[in-house]
């Protein structure tokens, strides 16, 4: 759920997989990986997406080349397999808080994801706008699908519990309500927001969603459920 979709991509050859090679399955060596990863951040942030080859990252990650070939065939694999890091992470982070207010009523939910996620998608906006722009090269439409798909899923679970509201076409709020998220957070990210929108986006960003979802929804006692 977290970065919309354009439709220029590539980078990649025609046919080139992007899927990793291997798994790291004990500690040592998911130390490793994670230790690629985090480098491999730290080139796009110093050097950016053109310059960012692989004999760098390893560098970067004091590893091998061939060590890193071992897990990532090429920098197109290792780019995508950080943006599904990324995108993981907050995805995870987006499920804990709306599970966290099941049965609560819908203000106390829309304060609780909304800041969750605001917090979540800044903590490291650097990166965040790194990787922003590996999205523009690499057609990663499937691994954004399936990360927005699980937002949906967490905040869709968390409404149908609200205590003061029923929702009769409870996927097209769900849809509406990520997708604000998702639009505020952007313009956030492209650095097109103004300054003082970007101090006050959790207030504003919760006024908007809360304003949205109490006009789409039914009082319970309205209803049956």
């Amino acid at each position: 759920m977290i970065i919309q979709i354009e439709n220029s991509h590539m980078s990649a050859r025609p046919g080139t997989s992007l899927k990793p090679r291997k798994q790291p399955r004990q500690a040592r060596s998911q130390a490793t990986v994670d230790a690629i990863f985090d480098a491999t951040i730290q080139v796009l942030l110093a050097d950016g997406l053109q310059k960012l080859t692989t004999i760098r990252v390893a560098e970067r990650a004091g590893a091998s080349v061939g060590t890193l070939y071992q897990y990532y065939p090429h920098k197109q694999a290792l780019l995508y397999a950080v943006l599904e890091r990324h995108l993981g992470r907050i995805g995870a982070t987006l499920e804990e808080a709306a599970a966290s207010v099941h049965g609560e009523p819908l203000a106390k939910m829309v304060a609780v994801v909304v800041r969750a996620f605001v917090k979540a998608k800044t903590a490291d906006m650097e990166e965040g706008r790194a990787l922003y722009a590996v999205v523009g090269e690499l057609d990663c439409r499937p691994l954004i699908a399936l990360a927005q798909q699980r937002g949906r899923s967490a905040l869709a679970a968390m409404l149908a519990t609200a205590t003061d509201a029923w929702f009769d076409d409870l996927p097209t709020v769900t849809y509406m309500f990520s997708t604000a998220m998702m639009g505020a957070m952007q313009a956030v990210m492209e650095g097109t927001a103004p300054a003082k929108l970007t101090r006050a986006l959790p207030g504003q960003l919760e006024s908007l969603c809360l304003g949205y979802l109490e006009r789409a929804s039914t009082p319970p006692s309205r209803t049956s459920r």
